[in-house]
């Protein structure tokens, strides 16, 4: 099955799994030292949730996971859940999107390695493609903003910029309302298209420490406003919902604080 995202490659640095690439040294540098001439660098936070997207397909809204699965058939249960609020937002994204056009980003209803006390929706994209190819962010950002969506905190545009300079830009937290944020993402750009992306994983980052699979416990959920009353919804009506989220349900049932 083709994935609808491919992998982003990290910088020297970066903290890297099993799995994962590194851009070549003279790549590096076209980020982080000197840019390549008529090419806009662009650096923005990285979030930490489930790498998602939306397609559309002729007058068809779907969601999907990045390797390719829809989500509303998934059996984790934040892919169910995003394929709920696409089904909810179908309109704005028919308006998004372009026939064939799709939209890649992170879904941060579920806390993965990251809590999140988020001041907007828990969709946050971070590129539309056609086919192979990249919009810029600049496009991204106007098509999204036209719809009421939010992109990842801009960090810097123009020419190249260390890493350091960049991450004491992002400060501990980010953006987004991070308990600790995960890192950076690099961005080739020129015209209207993005040419090539990198990014750097802060040190210290444990991928998925927070989900239920890996604790054995309950799912931990991010917050965003009007987030109980939805969460309430769309788990008591998932019919695998109530499973691993018993301490979410009890939080809800909890009087408030004096």
């Amino acid at each position: 099955m083709a994935a609808l995202f491919p992998k982003i490659p990290h910088l020297p640095g970066s903290r890297t799994g099993p799995s994962d690439t590194h851009v070549s040294e003279g790549r590096a540098r076209a980020y982080t030292d000197v840019a390549r001439r008529g090419v806009v660098v662009t650096v923005e936070e990285k979030l930490d949730g489930s790498s998602v997207v939306v397609v559309r397909e002729g007058r068809r809204i779907v969601a999907y996971g990045r390797e390719g699965r829809p989500a509303a058939a998934s059996r984790n249960l934040g892919r169910r859940l995003f394929a709920r609020w696409v089904r909810e937002n179908e309109r704005r994204f028919a308006e998004l999107l372009a026939d064939g056009e799709r939209v890649a980003g992170e879904w941060l209803a579920v806390a993965h390695g990251t809590r999140y006390e988020l001041p907007h929706e828990p969709f946050v994209p971070f590129d539309i493609l056609r086919g192979e190819g990249r919009f810029s962010r600049p496009v991204l950002a106007r098509r999204c903003g036209e719809v009421g969506l939010v992109v990842p905190h801009l960090v810097h545009a123009g020419g190249a910029l260390a890493i350091a300079e960049a991450d004491r830009r992002l400060g501990p937290r980010g953006h987004h309302g991070a308990d600790v944020a995960e890192g950076l993402v690099y961005r080739e750009e020129e015209d209207d298209v993005c040419r090539s992306v990198a990014k750097v994983v802060r040190a210290g980052k444990l991928d998925g420490a927070l989900l239920a699979d890996h604790t054995g416990q309950d799912h931990v959920f991010c917050t965003w406003p009007g987030s109980a009353a939805w969460l309430h919804a769309a788990l008591s009506e998932d019919p695998e919902g109530s499973i691993g989220t018993a301490s979410f349900f009890a939080a809800l049932a909890r009087p408030p604080h004096p």
